[in-house]
């Protein structure tokens, strides 16, 4: 529930003061996180490694 919790206080926050700006560098931030995280522990990893 905490992470839920989060996520719906980012969404309130871009929503209220409108910095809708935020949103495309914490979905980038959150995409690279994801590859980074595949890239240490899966056979997908020379298959990332290529995209950089």
């Amino acid at each position: 529930m905490g992470k839920l919790a989060i996520l719906k206080e980012f969404w309130d926050f871009l929503r209220v003061r409108k910095k809708w700006w935020l949103a495309p560098i914490i979905i980038l931030l959150l995409l690279i996180g994801g590859l980074l995280f595949l890239a240490q522990s899966s056979a997908v990893a020379p298959f990332i490694y290529t995209l950089f």
